[in-house]
């Protein structure tokens, strides 16, 4: 078999919790528009299209 030489692992330098839970709060905001818009999408096809 071909030699691919050592693995080389690299590891992150300290924790940015500030930005994970930046990140994590984006997200919920992003998730609670979606089910909000498919909620309306759903009341528009409900009240209009039967």
């Amino acid at each position: 078999m071909a030699d691919h030489g050592t693995p080389e692992y690299a590891t992150a330098e300290g924790n940015d919790y500030r930005q994970h839970e930046e990140m994590y709060g984006a997200f919920l905001k992003l998730t609670k528009w979606a089910i909000i818009g498919v909620v309306l999408v759903l009341l528009f096809l409900f009240f209009f299209v039967f």
